[in-house]
């Protein structure tokens, strides 16, 4: 299998968690691949036509994008458990899932438009209160969260909340959801999550 990748993707690193926790890194070629919203990657486009990263390519040439369906798909050909069956525990991590996808997609959409020559102040106004909304709300629900398997839903808010850190430095999540970040940095100690944080290059 080949995976277009990039270290600092947080879609990316929900697939490359998934791959540390199911021990697939030696039957997964990773290619470097750069996916800019304004330049077109016509190489990847071969592989995506959204030229859009993760794209996971098979033995057999089948393609898959985007990231949730490469980890259940994953999920599925290696016996994992981040998509649980159970009536409850499913909708769970999957509402946690669409949250975390959800956060991601905002920081995208409002770390392009403060890089604008001329940013939207309403347009930045409006993704700052959704970030802190939704923080809000995990904070809310910080004692489910420890309490639960790590399944698909924890790998997205983990990747939301990493990509906070990464780009958002001046939002202080931490010092405004204080019982998430205690349970972000135990949960930053585990070797898949560890290993996969963002990095230039």
């Amino acid at each position: 299998m080949k995976l277009h990748w990039s270290p600092k993707s947080p879609y990316v690193r929900k697939v490359m968690i998934l791959i540390e926790e199911l021990d697939a890194a030696n039957d997964i070629e990773l290619v470097r691949s750069v996916a800019a919203m304004t330049q077109p990657n016509k190489q990847l486009m071969l592989d995506n036509p959204l030229s859009k990263i993760p794209t996971l390519v098979l033995s057999d040439g089948t393609r898959l994008f985007d990231s949730v369906v490469i980890c259940e798909y994953l999920n599925d050909l290696y016996k994992g458990e981040f998509f649980p069956s159970g009536h409850q525990e499913k909708w769970q991590a999957l509402q946690w899932h669409a949250l975390g996808d959800g956060l991601l997609d905002a920081l995208i959409l409002w770390r392009n438009e403060r890089e604008r020559a001329v940013p939207l102040d309403a347009l930045l106004a409006a993704f700052e209160l959704k970030a802190l909304a939704t923080l809000d709300v995990l904070e809310n629900e910080v004692e489910d969260i420890r309490a639960s398997k790590f399944t698909i839903g924890l790998v997205s808010l983990v990747c939301a909340l990493g990509y906070l850190d990464y780009r958002f430095d001046a939002l202080k999540w931490r010092s405004k959801a204080p019982k998430l970040s205690q349970w972000y940095e135990t949960i930053e100690t585990r070797p898949s999550v560890h290993n996969t944080l963002p990095i230039e290059g």
